[in-house]
């Protein structure tokens, strides 16, 4: 367990010393939900909004999109430095201690989760200023699907980042996985509204599991399908740690 802790601190210590990474990180979603968010403003209402009588414009629509975008980005920053720490040594020296391999895994995993989640709040913060409003309970329950979102991205971005030993490399798969898997979870548009293939796609996209849910959390207060995103996300993370344990072992040996 101390192994685990120190692996888990030192992830959050790199995080906080980069601090063009946080930057760009809490900036980039920012930026893009103002532009985007403000572009379109009131020209859509949501369908699933006015089914309930209510209005909401793309500014609120877009905005449980962005959460998950900020989560992505952290996942993808979190993921590269399996790839950096193997050029410098690092993960080689780890790979010969005692520490069991699931511990390696866990400590990016969990960093990049608690990153994701850390990033989340502070966009609800500043959210909370342009207007947008909720209760603390709902926030709560968003925060612990952020987390397990956080987890299920990057476990699945470790996955990727242990097979690969190119920095570029990563960068062009992950825009090929993971920016699709977020434009067609309902974060940029309904689904329901989309070609009938899209609707396919959502249905084996986990990611579309939690956009749902996280959008009625913030903008509602309650969520029918909160159980079900997180079990989603707590599913992919198990396929994909047990997935990355075999692939550390075949490749260690």
């Amino acid at each position: 367990m101390r192994a685990l802790w120190f692996l888990y601190k030192r992830e959050l210590i790199r995080f906080v010393r980069q601090r063009s990474r946080l930057i760009g990180a809490l900036l980039t979603p920012l930026i893009f939900w103002f532009l985007v968010g403000g572009g379109l403003g009131e020209s859509f209402q949501s369908p699933s909004a006015q089914m309930m009588g209510r209005r909401e414009g793309y500014f609120e629509f877009f905005f449980p999109g962005i959460l998950a975008l900020s989560v992505l980005f952290t996942a993808i920053f979190s993921t590269i430095s399996v790839i950096e720490d193997r050029h410098q040594g690092f993960l080689q020296g780890v790979l010969v201690s005692p520490v069991p391999r699931a511990w390696i895994v866990l400590s990016k995993i969990l960093s990049g989760a608690t990153l994701g989640m850390f990033q989340g709040a502070i966009l609800c913060g500043v959210a909370w200023t342009t207007g947008l409003r909720w209760e603390l309970v709902p926030f709560l329950e968003a925060s612990v699907l952020l987390f397990a979102m956080g987890a299920g991205l990057t476990s699945l971005g470790f996955v990727f980042a242990w097979k690969l030993d190119s920095v570029q490399g990563y960068h062009s798969i992950m825009n090929i996985v993971l920016l699709p898997m977020w434009i067609l979870s309902g974060a940029v548009f309904p689904v329901e509204g989309g070609a009938s293939f899209f609707r396919w796609i959502s249905w084996v996209n986990p990611l579309s599991y939690t956009m749902q849910p996280l959008r009625d959390l913030l903008s509602l207060g309650v969520s029918h399908d909160f159980i079900k995103g997180l079990a989603v996300m707590l599913l992919l993370l198990f396929a994909c740690v047990g997935l990355s344990i075999r692939m550390m072992d075949s490749r260690n040996a």
